[in-house]
């Protein structure tokens, strides 16, 4: 080996080594967790409940940092601006994939300025509509909005939303008429749906189950690829008739980018523990949502698929940032 590679190889050896290092010592201080979501809100509740599990095995306290707003972009620029030694994490939800594609911002974008530490849920959206409409199934909801036009209503939490996204989706692929109706957030549309001042709802399961079995709403399709134990008769769009339309809430951790890779590799060990306690995975699986864990790599690779779905959805809807 020549005289002048021995620094550069020196410089690698140093910074694996140093690596190395904050991982043993990792963490030096309590840890922070982001979320772009109010308090008490459905993601905030499940970061409360992994919060401590990961402080204790930690040896650290897990501070929540609520950060609501932007559609959850006012929480991924504060955790891109953290010092990126892996004591600040951040909840990550699906609208900030979407953030990413409809309001790009180079200084917070998931898989760049912040990095994947691990994928936790997946909560397929499931289309509900007032039991006052005419339809049992989706064959006849689509053959209703296609014969009259207008009629039927959608709820979406506005325009970017994965509520507004899986609605055109369903147009574009069922080539039905169905007026979109923006909300504030999700969630919100709940009381004009269960008054039949809405027709159609796209929510997760666990918002509508009891309204279901309760028959205050109906389940059209589960956007997923199997049924949901806990709404069972519930057919997929797959079996409804609309194949390959699937669209989920999703959660996942990250980190400002520039943490070290051992540090994220520690992260994501004891958070897939956390995930696996039987209890956590028992209450996720009750409510429709898979806990899903993994490598870094695989959520990485998630993310780029979702980007690269909804991209072209939005593409082909026309959708237009606002």
């Amino acid at each position: 080996m020549t005289k002048r590679f021995l620094p550069a190889v020196s410089a690698v050896t140093l910074l694996a080594i140093a690596g190395d290092t904050s991982a043993q010592t990792f963490p030096t201080n309590p840890l922070r967790i982001i979320v772009p979501a109010i308090a008490g809100s459905a993601p905030d509740v499940r970061v409360r409940q992994i919060a401590p599990r990961l402080g204790e095995a930690l040896g650290q306290i897990v501070i929540i940092d609520n950060r609501p707003g932007a559609n959850g972009a006012i929480a991924a620029r504060q955790a891109a601006r953290a010092q990126a030694d892996g004591h600040t994490l951040m909840s990550a939800l699906v609208n900030n994939a979407i953030n990413d594609l409809l309001h790009p911002n180079s200084s917070s974008r998931l898989n760049h300025e912040l990095a994947p530490v691990v994928q936790f849920s997946l909560s397929p959206l499931v289309m509900v509509i007032h039991p006052g409409i005419a339809a049992t199934n989706l064959r006849e909801y689509t053959q209703l909005a296609k014969a009259k036009p207008g009629i039927l209503t959608y709820a979406s939490a506005g325009p970017g939303s994965i509520t507004q996204l899986l609605g055109e989706w369903i147009k574009l692929k069922s080539g039905a008429n169905i007026l979109d109706v923006p909300y504030k957030s999700v969630g919100a549309e709940m009381p004009d749906l269960l008054g039949g001042q809405i027709t159609t709802g796209y929510l997760v399961a666990t918002a509508i189950a009891t309204h279901v079995q309760a028959g205050k709403l109906r389940g059209l399709a589960v956007a997923g690829r199997s049924r949901l134990p806990v709404i069972r008769d519930v057919p997929t769009m797959a079996e409804g008739g609309l194949p390959g339309v699937e669209a989920s809430a999703w959660s996942g951790y990250f980190v400002p980018a520039g943490v070290p890779q051992p540090v994220i590799q520690r992260l994501n060990r004891e958070l897939v523990r956390v995930f696996n306690a039987p209890d956590i995975r028992e209450q996720a699986t009750a409510t429709g949502t898979e806990v899903v864990g993994g490598r870094s790599e695989d959520f990485a690779a998630f993310i780029r698929s979702e980007i690269a779905k909804w991209g072209g959805i939005i593409r082909e809807a026309g959708i237009k940032a606002q």
